[in-house]
């Protein structure tokens, strides 16, 4: 088969840059973990009318290994709700539950089409309570960047977006205790001091309602403009993990493929390219010893093509796969050298005798 130049350039990023950059790197970032295993989400693309999550249930046995070394099949509320019929997702939570895997969805708290908490959990209520109809059980919910959204797309100040998303997080408390709530805020957009105040103020403002703060910290880092704008830095991420931790508040970052929208607009992206991205970012955030409570695997760039099967090239399942393997459970999947066999001895030529001076 033909190889695209993104397969190509994958080929190459495994054959060598994955063997050298290994031993030295990966051991570095296990030694920042706490002890407690991390916890692995995997959201497939929701791009051509879900095909990709569609996939995972039509072809089960073309993901057994994936499935065994995550936690959370994740994927956003309203595109579960809209996409997927009631048999197909009665059927589905069935199968969840015997491989148990946990349901996790990425829900509004305050967006363009709901500017309070209360009118976006009144929204997205008549969903959840179909998938509990339908035997899902929701493990946990990840608000889609409430702060990002009052700046940017609906004008709101920064107090505006406390309380109404206070305000949602009580809501959620009241009426399905058993859900945990995480925070996905973006960063650069958003400067590092920011997350520092954003969360330090939601959970006093939650205190102050007597109602439990956030469950886990969720990042997603627009990464390509590290390179593009030099905005940014690997380094200030781990500063955030680093002051999570000391709040005793789960960190998580979002693996994706940053560069994938500009790439595809040059017409240089394919399903390589995703593969690639996020074993970079893998290597690129283990090299400053970022090691997140959760390691999130989502796509929402329309790309891989195709979920399984987890052998194939390039597929959404490998992708996950293979990072957990690299970067989670630390069983490499890069082929190492053999070692070189010893070098021999050099032979030692006798030294010649001298001539005799006896006579006969």
């Amino acid at each position: 088969m033909r190889q695209s130049p993104g397969g190509m350039m994958a080929q190459a990023f495994l054959g060598s840059l994955g063997v050298a950059i290994l031993s030295l790197i990966v051991p570095q970032a296990a030694a920042q973990t706490t002890g407690t295993k991390p916890i692995v989400w995997m959201g497939p693309p929701g791009a051509q009318d879900g095909k990709c999550f569609r996939e995972l249930f039509e072809h089960p046995d073309e993901w057994k290994e994936t499935r065994s070394i995550i936690d959370v099949l994740f994927y956003a509320g309203q595109n579960i709700d809209k996409q997927f019929k009631d048999d197909e997702m009665k059927s589905w939570f069935a199968m969840m539950k015997q491989w148990g895997l946990k349901l996790g969805l990425e829900v509004g708290a305050v967006k363009p089409w709901g500017k309070t908490g209360e009118e976006v959990f009144n929204k997205e209520r008549p969903m959840w309570e179909r998938i509990q109809r339908l035997g899902g059980d929701i493990s946990a919910i990840a608000m889609d960047e409430p702060l990002k959204c009052c700046r940017m797309d609906i004008d709101k100040p920064d107090d505006y977006a406390v309380q109404e998303t206070a305000n949602f997080i009580a809501l959620v408390r009241k009426n399905f205790p058993r859900i945990q709530i995480g925070d996905i805020e973006t960063y650069p957009s958003i400067p590092l001091k920011d997350h520092y105040w954003w969360i330090e103020a939601l959970n006093k403002r939650l205190a102050e309602m007597k109602v439990r703060g956030l469950d886990f910290y969720r990042l997603d880092v627009n990464w390509a403009v590290f390179v593009v704008r030099n905005e940014g830095s690997w380094k200030e991420v781990r500063e955030l993990e680093r002051h999570c931790r000391e709040k005793n508040l789960p960190f998580s970052l979002i693996y994706w493929a940053a560069g994938y929208p500009a790439l595809q607009r040059k017409g240089i992206a394919d399903d390589a390219t995703w593969y690639v991205s996020i074993m970079q970012q893998g290597y690129d955030y283990a090299l400053v010893d970022g090691a997140p409570d959760e390691y999130v695997i989502e796509s929402w760039v329309g790309a891989p093509s195709r979920s399984v099967p987890e052998t194939g090239d390039f597929t959404f399942t490998r992708s996950v796969r293979d990072f957990v393997r690299t970067f989670v459970t630390k069983n490499h999947i890069a082929p190492q050298a053999p070692p070189l066999p010893p070098k021999p001895k050099p032979r030692r030529t006798p030294a010649a005798k001298p001539p005799s001076d006896a006579t006969s």
